[in-house]
């Protein structure tokens, strides 16, 4: 089996595969102050609830947005599974082609959906990854990565909001049942979810209109995602699992250099 860890700034994403079948899926909280012994002895313990055998594990990949952390992973890792594990770095081969004017710019999180919407749907596509930040990328019919958009993510807005207004309220995040609110919680909620909606609308049909090509299907994935899906008529595909699907198909494009 393949561990694949997906390292955003909320939240690490973890799956275990077995060949392309999703054996398991947790997520964990990313903390800058854990330790490697407090995240290994975390994973130990998920194993062991579920009766898994860290000895099945025979490799791992990680993608991360958190370099701080990396190290404490990277230990972990070692100290707990007895291997090193794969990122997403120059050398290591994607099948795809990287036209960002600085390829080490872009996000292994953003590398790992492109391959993954691209091996599974084809291209041409567009991938919109709703966390912390909510990111667009472009691939292109011949497997080319072109560039895209970063956004504040939705909840990211929402704490924005209300963290530099002196009188507007928190809010829980979900859709209102209209556009035109009656209180200020709703005036709130219409203003990011459905503002939100239509940014992502223009967004895609921008790309769509700068790609110039027919028929490109947009792949969403993030926690956040399901609140925005339904509402728009863009998003064609909801693959929750996206990035790490993405991270065990660059494993296996690599795992006889292992």
């Amino acid at each position: 089996m393949i561990l694949t860890l997906d390292i955003g700034n909320t939240n690490m994403k973890t799956a275990l595969f077995d060949g392309t079948e999703m054996r398991q899926y947790w997520r964990l909280s990313t903390n800058r102050n854990r330790t490697s012994d407090e995240y290994g002895m975390n994973m130990m313990n998920l194993l062991n609830h579920y009766g898994i055998d860290k000895g099945e594990i025979k490799g791992i990949m990680m993608s991360s947005v958190v370099p701080q952390i990396n190290f404490t992973i990277e230990h972990m890792c070692r100290n707990y599974f007895g291997m090193e594990p794969m990122k997403i770095e120059p050398g290591v081969k994607t099948g795809i082609n990287i036209k960002y004017e600085n390829p080490r710019e872009l996000g292994s999180d953003r590398i790992a959906n492109a391959v993954a919407a691209y091996e599974l749907y084809g291209g041409p596509c567009i991938t919109i990854d709703f966390g912390t930040a909510t990111s667009f990328g472009a691939i292109s019919e011949k497997g080319e990565f072109l560039g895209g958009a970063i956004c504040p993510g939705l909840k990211l807005a929402a704490d924005a909001l209300t963290e530099h207004t002196a009188k507007l309220p928190r809010f829980e995040l979900v859709k209102p049942e209209s556009a035109i609110g009656r209180n200020t919680v709703a005036n709130m909620q219409a203003g990011i979810v459905y503002g939100y909606i239509g940014q992502i609308k223009y967004l895609v049909n921008r790309m769509k209109q700068e790609m110039g090509v027919p028929n490109i299907k947009v792949i969403a994935t993030g926690g956040l995602a399901v609140l925005v899906a339904g509402e728009s008529s863009v998003i064609d595909v909801m693959d929750g699992l996206l990035t790490l699907k993405g991270l065990r198909i660059i494993y296996e494009k690599n795992a006889a250099n292992r």
